[in-house]
């Protein structure tokens, strides 16, 4: 934390003496520095608080640089949020894994692993047996709950965009000169199930993983429906879900088999490219649309550049004109909003939901992870969440370390792609992700029943039968 201290420090005074360029560079070494530091200490390149810490951090830096005119001064009040988000993660993740882990060690045969190693196959088991995660009977009896599971939300998913397609009169991939037609492509809480499509793929991911023995016509079934899932976001033209699913089920694939090689993100990203083109043509966003947006200081800039670079600055601005426009706090309301959505309160009483959002430009509707905190509590709200996030955090890294269940793994990859896009969105009070969850945990629930079922009263654990 020291070295994030002075580098964070250098990069107000750079800042506030418009140095922009040095602003930025020092708040991306101090990102690189707090994921190598995780990293180095533990072997995992998934590890949860090194993630959050190189996006989040990494992410103010993209952003110091300044680039667009839209890009102004940050406010005191923005730099200490900044701050205390990352602060409040990190030192509440550390003494969580300190307290759990000294507990842990106290029951612990000697010689094992560590739980907060974090990776699947040093489970903490007695010495010298394999982690449930590579287990040969680890996962065979999930198999027959995986694939039905695999079907029934591809079905309810489809089901639900058929619905929607039928009901609205378009699918989006078809219209022209319409960029906001996905925006309209919805209805209340039938979209939530259109959606889910996004979890087959890593659903799939599991039960080749995890199902090896599986006959080849389960397997051709899973593998469709999985293409089948991601098909509906490109008819859909969300190009946002179809890198969710994708990189989702990398991640999903990196956790679960132990294979955690950068490489396999960077062939994602080759392959989502492609798509991604298309869909941004299908929506009508050529260049002078999306250049007349974002507003870049130098016009010759890439499109290329400009794209990714504006969906990741523009959102710590967005943070600073609502800290600079924001009235009253919402004293939690905002941050409620999934309670509203997802009980249909918020179409009894409409002002449940009537908060206005604070940006720089009414097109770039996106904000960071900690907007709905600071609308609701100010900085005292950003330090709450944070430290509640770090501990959620590393409960996660021990639980899924020592689950046989491989449906805490996709948690497990959920919560780490969230912290890649900690930049993004106010994830935790978004009701998508919510409903994942429930999607994931509802999943999770029917796989271990049917195992259980399938054991015939329940047998001993794999491990004890060694």
């Amino acid at each position: 934390m020291l070295v994030y201290l002075i580098c964070y420090g250098a990069g107000m005074l750079f800042a506030s003496s418009a140095h922009y360029y040095m602003s930025g560079a020092s708040l991306l070494m101090a990102a690189v520095y707090l994921y190598v530091y995780d990293y180095k200490r533990t072997g995992n390149l998934l590890h949860l608080r090194a993630l959050f810490s190189l996006f989040w951090v990494g992410g103010q830096g993209i952003s110091c640089f300044k680039l667009s005119r839209l890009q102004t001064d940050w406010e005191s009040v923005t730099w200490a949020c900044f701050f205390v988000a990352l602060a409040a993660f990190w030192t509440a993740f550390e003494f969580a894994q300190r307290a759990w882990t000294g507990r842990r060690k106290t029951a612990a045969v000697k010689g094992a692993k560590a739980w907060w190693i974090g990776r699947p196959q040093e489970w903490t088991g007695p010495q010298g047996v394999t982690g449930p995660q590579e287990g040969a009977a680890a996962g065979s009896g999930y198999e027959t709950g995986l694939f039905t599971a695999i079907l029934l939300l591809t079905a309810i998913s489809f089901g639900a965009f058929l619905l929607e397609a039928a009901v609205l009169g378009y699918v989006p991939f078809f219209l022209r000169g319409v960029p906001h037609a996905y925006s309209y492509f919805h209805i209340s809480g039938v979209h939530y199930f259109t959606v889910s499509c996004v979890l087959v793929p890593s659903m799939a991911v599991i039960y080749f993983l995890k199902c090896r023995g599986a006959g080849r016509r389960k397997k051709f079934f899973a593998a469709a429906a999985s293409a089948l899932a991601v098909t509906i976001p490109v008819l859909c033209v969300s190009r946002f879900q179809l890198i969710f699913a994708v990189i989702l089920a990398v991640l999903t694939f990196m956790q679960i088999s132990g294979k955690k090689k950068i490489r396999y993100l960077f062939w994602a990203a080759a392959a989502l490219l492609p798509l991604y083109v298309v869909l941004t043509v299908a929506r009508s966003h050529d260049v002078a649309y999306l250049n007349g947006i974002f507003e870049m200081k130098n016009e010759n800039t890439p499109i290329f550049i400009t794209q990714p670079y504006m969906y990741i600055a523009n959102n710590y601005d967005n943070f600073n004109c609502l800290v600079r426009e924001l009235p009253a706090h919402a004293c939690g309301m905002k941050g409620l909003f999934p309670l509203w959505a997802l009980t249909g309160l918020k179409f009894l009483k409409p002002e449940l939901a009537a908060y206005p959002i604070y940006t720089t430009k009414e097109e770039l509707t996106t904000v960071t992870l900690f907007y709905d905190a600071y609308y609701d509590f100010g900085t005292a709200g950003v330090f709450f969440f944070a430290a509640v996030l770090g501990i959620f955090a590393a409960w996660l890294m021990k639980k899924a370390s020592g689950s046989e269940n491989p449906f805490w793994q996709l948690f497990y990859a959920q919560t780490a792609m969230y912290f890649m896009l900690s930049f993004f969105t106010t994830w935790y009070s978004n009701p998508a992700t919510w409903f994942y969850f429930a999607a994931t945990g509802a999943a999770a629930v029917y796989v271990e029943i049917i195992k259980k079922t399938k054991d015939s009263g329940g047998k001993q654990l794999w491990y004890q039968k060694k």
